[in-house]
């Protein structure tokens, strides 16, 4: 294939002293956030790899075998104001990494806390749906490319988290479950992610296809703890709202009785019942290849 991506102007790989290191805060602070720069997209029902906010490619199969190297320790918040527009990278008005209180650099906090929110009320969104969203990230290798151990983002809602199905069509908390009262961490298994047919909207689930080797199991122990998964996992979104760099304090704008239906991003549902770098040339060619298959 002859697509292979360089940042330099004469060609060639980041050099592993480099690329293996923890990104400066000053990197950190121009970057400005956002998410991961590879990650798996689902829009349309379909896996799609997208490197520095690009499509590179897509596999249109029901399934992918994918590890999970890493998980955000808690389940996200996320909240739109605006409905959601093709082709628009929107952000967030209020967001939790916690999913406890709004994040520091919020835009437009809804809240002093997530359980107390006016758009946390079953019928604040479409339907009886919350108006602010479930996400949890997931820092992700293909099954094909443990070694290589190019590290993707993968954002599951709420339909894909919660309730209960049957044992090989289980959504993620009930997978995980699952494997851990057989004494196993998720990091342990090759997972199949499939996509649910009987979902209008794009819907994950999982069942486990083996065991790792041993080698498999190093080499996602030490993938699950790099920066590269640090920054999957987090969720962090840019410009950070300008009165922060004034010095200013945040204040919490009183609630509407009612919101307008909220971004329906085809990565993420809506209804729920109450209650780095880009991949290098040495390994492009491999990975593309998976997606196109």
């Amino acid at each position: 294939m002859s697509n292979e991506v360089s940042i330099f102007k004469n060609g060639g790989a980041v050099p592993a002293h480099i690329k293996n290191k923890e990104l400066s805060e000053t990197t950190k602070a121009l970057m400005g956030g956002g998410t991961s720069v590879r990650r798996i997209s689902l829009k349309g029902n379909i896996f799609r790899m997208v490197v520095g906010g690009q499509e590179l490619a897509k596999n249109e199969d029901r399934a992918m075998n994918i590890i999970i190297a890493a998980a955000a320790p808690k389940t996200s918040r996320q909240f739109y104001t605006d409905t959601y527009q093709e082709g628009v990278a929107a952000i967030p008005a209020c967001w939790s990494n916690n999913g406890e209180q709004p994040d520091i650099t919020s835009e437009s906090p809804q809240s002093a806390n997530c359980a107390n929110c006016p758009k946390n009320i079953a019928g604040s969104g479409q339907g009886q749906g919350r108006a602010c969203r479930f996400v949890h990230r997931l820092a992700v290798v293909l099954e094909n490319d443990v070694s290589g151990g190019e590290i993707y983002e993968l954002s599951l809602a709420a339909t894909s988290l919660f309730g209960k199905g049957e044992t090989t069509k289980m959504p993620l908390f009930q997978y995980v479950k699952l494997l851990g009262s057989n004494g196993m961490d998720i990091t342990d298994v090759v997972t199949e992610m499939r996509f649910d047919t009987d979902s209008a909207t794009p819907k994950m689930i999982f069942r486990a296809v083996r065991p790792l080797d041993v080698s498999e199991l190093e080499s996602i122990a030490v993938h699950g703890s790099s920066p590269e998964s640090k920054m999957a996992i987090k969720a962090s979104y840019s410009p950070v709202a300008k009165k922060l760099n004034d010095g200013e304090e945040l204040t919490f704008v009183q609630p509407t009785a009612k919101v307008a239906p909220t971004q329906a991003s085809a990565d993420e549902p809506v209804v729920r019942e109450k209650k780095s770098a880009p991949p290098t040339p040495s390994t492009m060619d491999s990975v593309l290849a998976e997606w196109a298959d």
